[in-house]
């Protein structure tokens, strides 16, 4: 997938690819590194998911514009990538023929959809993004999310620590406040709880 949406790239007046990555973590570093005009996440990558890198790169690099990449048509998924601070949301099945037009619209300072959920998204919205402006996740901190990933992708305490350089007190503690936070007491819920949230996909 990224190297044919490399190659469309490649063939566009006036766009550069300046770089590539296979996680979150990786994405966020190299947009502080190379500081792009605009970003592609697939919202299903390992070790850091695109909706919490989206949220990052929002947060730390505010001119960078970030477009969200998916196999979910769910409102739920662009809702929370908007919210992460994306400023566009493309389906991989229509990709590549979008891509074009959603770079040099987001570079534009506006927002795409992609065509396919672009009437659902606005709908759902308009009537619920307005009236509850926080996500089901919100009641846990950023690293909270990092560490429930992680949980959920199967990874072990002492794993978790070594990603995210922290002991592995400090990775129990994160797991103990979510779990308070939730209501959820075993990592077989957690995992159900960040799959049906959008934290993580299972299937990647």
């Amino acid at each position: 997938m990224r190297q044919g949406l490399r190659s469309i790239l490649e063939t566009q007046a006036g766009v550069d690819v300046v770089g590539e990555a296979g996680d979150g973590r990786t994405a966020l570093r190299l947009a502080g590194e190379l500081s792009p005009r605009v970003v592609i996440l697939d919202i299903a990558m390992p070790d850091m998911n695109g909706i919490e890198a989206a949220r990052r790169i929002a947060a730390e690099h505010p001119h960078i514009k970030v477009i969200g990449l998916s196999m979910h048509s769910d409102s739920r998924f662009v809702s929370e990538m908007l919210k992460a601070g994306a400023s566009g949301y493309l389906l991989k099945d229509c990709a590549f023929e979008e891509l074009e037009q959603a770079i040099r619209t987001v570079a534009a300072d506006e927002i795409y959809l992609s065509s396919k959920v672009a009437s659902t998204v606005l709908n759902d919205y308009v009537r619920h993004l307005s009236a509850h402006g926080t996500s089901p996740a919100s009641v846990l901190t950023n690293r909270e999310r990092e560490v429930l990933q992680l949980l959920a992708e199967g990874k072990s305490t002492k794993q978790i620590a070594f990603c995210l350089e922290v002991s592995v007190k400090t990775v129990e503690t994160h797991r103990q406040n979510m779990m308070r936070k939730l209501e959820i007491y075993s990592v077989a819920e957690l995992t159900k709880y960040a799959v049906r949230e959008g934290l993580t996909d299972l299937e990647h």
